[in-house]
């Protein structure tokens, strides 16, 4: 006799299907996942991590501003460089065009001292008179135009930059090497001599100054002996 085994027979107990069911939807449902976001990030996160973001956002634009005023403060420093390179030129363009203009001048009259030394020689002799006269006045006129300057006098002191000794004697009534007659007259332009002028110098003569001493020294004597009578009412009488 066999036994049956139960749930495996014919009339074994089957699961209640819904009619029109298929029979999936008998199976049990597997677990579907949770769509639900997980707990929130907390709020000081996300403020710290913006702060930290701004920072460095600050520090990128700090180092751009730093980079931007390192070029100007050279872009300056060149500027001001060229300017006082273009300011040292105008000047020297300023000097030099005097330069050239003193030099040109000073070629153009030296030709024509000859000239003005004729005219001088005249006018000492009295020749000067007439037509030549007004010339000779206008040319003058034109040269001291030009700048040309006249120098040298008599009784001055000789000075061997600006003058030129041509006779040297002595004189009684000279302290100094003097000049005592002026042959030819200097000429200047400006600063620059273009001719010196041309003289006659008398020195003092030697041992002048030494017997002048020895007169003073012989003199010293009888200058206290009178002071010495004036104090005690003169000499003793007999």
């Amino acid at each position: 006799m066999t036994e049956e085994t139960p749930g495996f027979g014919e009339n074994a107990e089957k699961p209640d299907v819904p009619s029109g069911a298929t029979p999936d939807d008998a199976a049990p449902k597997a677990a579907e996942p949770s769509t639900e976001e997980g707990p929130a990030a907390p709020a000081g996160d996300a403020a710290a991590n913006k702060t930290s973001a701004q920072d460095a956002q600050d520090v990128g634009l700090t180092a751009q501003l730093d980079q931007v005023r390192t070029a100007l403060n050279e872009r300056t420093a060149d500027l001001q460089r060229l300017q006082a390179e273009y300011q040292n030129y105008r000047r020297r363009v300023e000097r030099d065009k005097v330069t050239v203009k003193e030099i040109a001048s000073a070629n153009l009259l030296s030709e024509l001292l000859p000239t003005l030394d004729d005219i001088g020689r005249a006018r000492e002799h009295g020749e000067l008179v007439g037509g030549f006269k007004s010339v000779a006045e206008s040319l003058e006129t034109v040269v001291a135009k030009l700048g040309l300057q006249q120098f040298g006098k008599e009784g001055e002191p000789f000075d061997p930059t600006i003058h030129e000794a041509l006779m040297h004697s002595y004189a009684p009534d000279v302290t100094e090497t003097t000049c005592v007659a002026i042959l030819q007259p200097g000429y200047r332009i400006g600063e620059r001599t273009i001719r010196p002028a041309r003289v006659a110098v008398a020195e003092p003569q030697p041992g002048a100054q030494t017997v002048k001493g020895e007169e003073s020294a012989d003199s010293a004597p009888d200058a206290a002996a009178a002071a010495d009578e004036k104090e005690t009412g003169g000499p003793d009488e007999g």
